[in-house]
């Protein structure tokens, strides 16, 4: 048995994955309630792409309505017992980001998926498969839960064209502001890629940038970059809302489902592939719309 099991064993706290064992118990025997609306996604401010693509953040009616969907696996027994309690008394929008097909959210994405049976009003607004197994690589990928489990669904995923709802990031106002292109060359690492020292120097005699930053910055990076090179699934997608030419360098398949391919390469492959990368009009209207549209039958089915 791993040491980390061991310990756990004696000492639960230790052990994520028994905390969120026993939260997932804690909330299946409580009656479960409808009393408001919060809005649950991966809240990282070191990741701006996850920080901005939650739903709370472009509509008044679920301003600050927000957890984190980690916060099932805290340290202190009171933050878990608080995050049990407010998912127990709320209806739950969940998304946006990648919160399906990752072993990381599992357990809260199976937990989330048994309540519409108890009553629970539930919404997937957003999210999307994020699988690192390179061998579903731009295949049609199986959902690890079942949508019919959810009250009302939007996925950014394509290949589910019933449920298209692309992220609601495409609602914020900076992507109304003019940009001036500056640089031929743009390349916007991920956040694991911005801590490779030796990729970074590799490329280090192009402008790069990375999504640890905040939005104002990234999304400028982007503006005045013609060609967006990225292995970001959100400087990506906020490449083709600006109308830029993409190339994607793959970490998960996400990168494979969105309804405007980006040209696939890779990092050491990038230079050869400049003239292949795609890009596309209509983009932030069309996402725009589709989610305003979503938007709308929510707030309807959770009486907001």
């Amino acid at each position: 048995m791993k040491f980390k099991k061991v310990m756990g064993t004696l000492f639960p706290v230790v052990d994520s994955d028994r905390r969120k064992d026993m939260v997932v118990k804690q909330i299946l025997g409580t009656p479960q309630e409808n009393k408001g609306a919060i809005n649950i996604h991966r809240h990282d401010p070191n990741n701006v792409g996850d920080f901005y693509c939650a739903p709370y953040r472009y509509f008044e009616v679920l301003k600050n309505n927000v957890l984190d969907i980690n916060g099932i696996r805290k340290i202190g027994k009171q933050e878990r017992q608080d995050w049990a309690k407010t998912v127990s008394e709320n209806s739950l929008i969940i998304g946006g980001g990648g919160l399906l097909n990752l072993r990381h959210f599992e357990l809260q994405m199976k937990l989330f998926e048994q309540l519409k049976r108890l009553g629970k009003k539930t919404v997937l607004w957003g999210p999307g498969h994020n699988d690192t197994d390179t061998g579903k690589f731009g295949k049609r990928v199986s959902y690890n839960v079942d949508l019919k489990n959810f009250g009302l669904v939007g996925v950014r995923d394509y290949s589910y064209k019933q449920h298209w709802v692309p992220c609601v990031s495409c609602l914020h106002p900076i992507f109304d502001q003019p940009f001036t292109e500056t640089q031929e060359i743009g390349i916007l690492f991920g956040k694991k890629s911005s801590q490779n020292e030796v990729l970074q120097k590799r490329l280090e005699s192009y402008p790069t940038s990375n999504n640890t930053t905040n939005l104002e910055e990234m999304v400028a990076f982007i503006g005045t970059s013609q060609t967006i090179v990225t292995d970001s699934y959100h400087a990506m997608y906020w490449g083709m809302l600006l109308g830029k030419k993409i190339l994607a360098v793959p970490t998960t398949t996400k990168f494979y489902d969105f309804k405007y391919p980006a040209y696939i390469t890779s990092y050491d492959a990038f230079e050869a592939d400049l003239l292949k990368a795609p890009s596309y009009s209509g983009v932030l209207e069309e996402c725009r719309e589709i989610n305003h549209t979503f938007a709308e039958k929510v707030f309807d089915y959770l009486n907001l």
